[in-house]
């Protein structure tokens, strides 16, 4: 039940700290994916992407020379590039573009942009009933779904912990991983990291660096003349919930479950059925709450799932396999690169990281404060 449209790049700009610009990080990143395509510019006729500007894919198709058929700038935080899938597949195969680059790079990091402050304006609704309490953005939110969680389930930190310590031992077998050689973590260096909103520390956070990604898409005819294995888009599905906490009846439930669904059953898949899953961790309990609403487990089980190393290296539910946002890098939309991760795994490239046999993977990106989401499945050619 795939589409007929695959992916047939992917690659990183460079991370860390850069000291270069967006639209730098930016070029770096799709020129890369490219030539892993075997594509160049003059190829590309649609480009979807966000976080340059009000005019992000204007911007970028003008520093790029392009004059694209087809562009799409949605701004749905982490999710968007999920997102950004499912309308580049709908446009190929509705024939108003042929080869679409999907990218993302921030440099946050060198230029210091990243700010913890309220972003409500006076005028909206829900500023009256949250900036009095002045949270963090996005930290409190999640450090609230998280107290909520370990309160109603009788979990407590360590347990959500194991997230983080997962994530660390992927990141020690990916070269690019911002804290590849760095040493594994423990529970107590979990807990005894600096709290930041309780029950979330440090460590319980994604990083903050530069850096970037792109995936070029095209249609499945045309992929199998290029260099590389395509990878093909089987389902995709969104959903979204929320601008802001006030309007959550539950904070420990999300959209993911329905656009989990949606992906799954286009694709004629189940959870069982997915060899591969790269989700979402800006903190250790997007994780936790993503993985039940996925059904990968029932509802309040996702710390007994992953307890005894499933989602660890060789563990029997492959997740975040680079190291993730908490490990490896987060440029402050992640989304890109949990495709980029998945497009290696199903083609056999990720090094000592690699998942034996991998065929089928799982993406699912998360904006704003539990507030949008989008899931896509990917396979790897026959």
């Amino acid at each position: 039940m795939s589409t007929g449209v695959a992916i047939v790049g992917a690659a990183e700009s460079d991370l860390g700290v850069t000291g270069l610009s967006i639209l730098g990080l930016q070029t770096q990143a799709i020129t890369r994916a490219l030539a892993d395509a075997g594509l160049t510019l003059a190829d590309v006729d649609g480009i979807a992407t966000t976080g340059v500007s009000r005019f992000s894919a204007t911007q970028l198709a003008d520093y790029l020379g392009l004059e694209p058929r087809w562009t799409d700038s949605t701004f749905a935080g982490g999710s968007a590039f999920e997102m950004f899938v499912a309308r580049a597949t709908q446009a190929i195969e509705a024939g108003q573009c042929e080869v679409v680059v999907i990218s993302f790079a921030s440099n946050q990091r060198s230029a210091r942009s990243r700010r913890l402050g309220g972003v409500h304006e006076p005028w909206l609704p829900e500023a009256q009933f949250e900036e009095p309490y002045d949270p963090l953005f996005p930290l409190s939110y999640y450090a609230m779904a998280a107290r909520a969680y370990l309160d109603r389930y009788g979990y407590g930190r360590e347990q959500l912990a194991e997230i983080a310590i997962a994530a660390r031992e992927w990141a020690l077998l990916n070269p690019k991983a911002f804290r590849y050689g760095t040493g594994s973590l423990s529970v107590d260096d979990v807990l005894g990291a600096t709290m930041i909103s309780s029950p979330l520390t440090t460590a319980d956070c994604c990083l903050v660096t530069d850096g970037g990604g792109a995936v070029v898409l095209t249609s499945a005819d045309r992929a199998r003349d290029l260099p590389k294995p395509p990878v093909r888009v089987l389902g995709y599905g969104e959903r979204t919930t929320n601008t802001s906490m006030t309007a959550r009846r539950d904070t420990t439930r999300t959209g993911a479950e329905g656009a989990g669904r949606d992906a799954l059953t286009r694709a004629g898949l189940t959870p069982s059925d997915v060899d591969v899953v790269q989700v979402y961790d800006s903190f250790t309990i997007t994780v936790a709450l993503t993985l039940e609403e996925l059904g990968f487990c029932g509802r309040g089980e996702a710390l007994d799932l992953v307890a005894d190393g499933a989602i660890r290296p060789g563990g029997r539910l492959p997740l975040n396999t680079s190291g993730g946002g908490l490990s490896y890098c987060h440029p402050g939309q992640f989304g890109v690169l949990l495709l980029v991760e998945a497009v290696r795994q199903l083609r056999g490239e990720a090094g000592d990281r690699q998942v034996p046999d991998a065929r089928t993977a799982l993406v699912h990106g998360t904006g704003g404060i539990l507030s949008t989401h989008a899931t896509v499945v990917l396979g790897a050619e026959a």
